[in-house]
């Protein structure tokens, strides 16, 4: 059995493992930069470099990222044509994130015209928060759908003599719906940071709904991500 330590190498060994990581920094230097910005402007400006610096390292892991949503596609699209379309549009949705995503990193860091940073971003997001609506409805279709044969599982447990059978299936829905509560509270944490992009308005632009929306996305993922 791996303990803690084991845990903690293996996930820091996945790219979505260290993402996550790097995300928490992101998010608490922001809220620390945020809290001590009109008191303590030295200690601001460092936690803002922090801020910066995770950002754009998070932008670097991310390289090649979009090839993950055009594999899933091509390897489990979906069990019905609904959810078929729900992947088509979700994946497509993140791939143009991803990809675009390549080109604001490189605009931040001068590789290209800086100028193209403020396109790049928009598209990127627009891409994202389209990608998470469809995430979210697929997985709260699936989330009804789980519940529907939980029902029918414990109903026929009644009658049923295989009883430990049953409810092995019923801890295996039970431990799949968490994780996609989990997702769902990722993406639509990231959606809000997605829209604060694209339709700049009080609500999503401010410092305390980003920093708590970035932190719920990034400790979802080490929950979904964190080894079993």
């Amino acid at each position: 059995m791996n303990d803690t330590c084991d845990k903690l190498v293996i996930f820091l060994a996945k790219r979505d493992g260290i993402d996550k990581l790097v995300k928490t920094f992101q998010y608490v230097s922001k809220l620390v930069h945020w809290h001590v910005e009109t008191t303590q402007p030295d200690i601001a400006k460092r936690f803002k470099h922090w801020e910066v610096a995770s950002g754009l390292s998070r932008k670097a892991f991310r390289t090649g990222r979009f090839l993950t949503g055009f594999n899933a596609l091509r390897r489990n699209p979906g069990s019905t044509n609904t959810l078929r379309l729900l992947a088509v549009l979700s994946n497509a949705g993140e791939m143009v994130y991803f990809f675009f995503d390549h080109f604001l990193w490189l605009s931040r860091i001068g590789t290209i015209d800086a100028n193209l940073a403020k396109k790049m971003s928009f598209i990127s997001a627009f891409g994202e928060s389209v990608g998470y609506v469809f995430f979210i409805i697929a997985d709260i279709i699936m989330l009804k759908e789980g519940i529907k044969v939980e029902r029918k599982l414990r109903m026929s447990k009644e009658e049923s003599k295989s009883k430990e059978e049953i409810e092995k299936r019923v801890e295996k829905i039970k431990g799949d719906r968490i994780m996609r509560l989990m997702a769902v509270a990722a993406n639509v944490a990231d959606l809000i940071i997605g829209l604060a992009e694209i339709e700049p308005n009080p609500f999503c632009n401010h410092t305390v709904t980003l920093g708590i929306s970035g932190l719920v996305s990034a400790w979802a993922g080490w929950y979904r991500n964190w080894p079993s």
